[in-house]
């Protein structure tokens, strides 16, 4: 499909990390979406009831991230990407998180997955 809705740009912050003081302060987190659907349904009908809720997977997604203690980026984004595949209208979910400044002399570390139905 190449539909997408995109999501950019969500900044929130959150217990991500493996080293002590990551594991005690809150940091910075970038997270970018794109979510493969088909939005001609939508289209056809202009009904809310036949669109992806891209405000609800939001939601859903801050939740997750503000209350969620990752050490790991990469376990991080696939579960924002289970979360996203609950919607059986999305066929397949790109996510993209950045941790700015994790490195010195690097604006931000972060990792981009993309996961399908299948790999789920």
């Amino acid at each position: 499909m190449s539909d997408k809705i995109r999501i950019n740009g969500l900044f929130l912050r959150t217990i991500i990390g493996i080293n002590h003081d990551e594991r005690e302060h809150k940091q910075d987190v970038l997270i970018n979406l794109s979510l493969s659907v088909d939005t001609r349904p939508a289209a056809r009908t202009d009904q809310i009831e036949d669109a992806v809720n891209y405000r609800t997977i939001t939601k859903n997604v801050i939740d997750l991230v503000e209350n969620s203690r990752f050490f790991l980026v990469e376990r991080m984004a696939d579960e924002i990407a289970r979360l996203c595949l609950r919607d059986s209208r999305v066929d397949a979910v790109r996510v993209s998180i950045e941790k700015p400044a994790a490195l010195r002399f690097a604006r931000s570390v972060g990792v981009v997955i993309r996961r399908t139905r299948a790999d789920v």
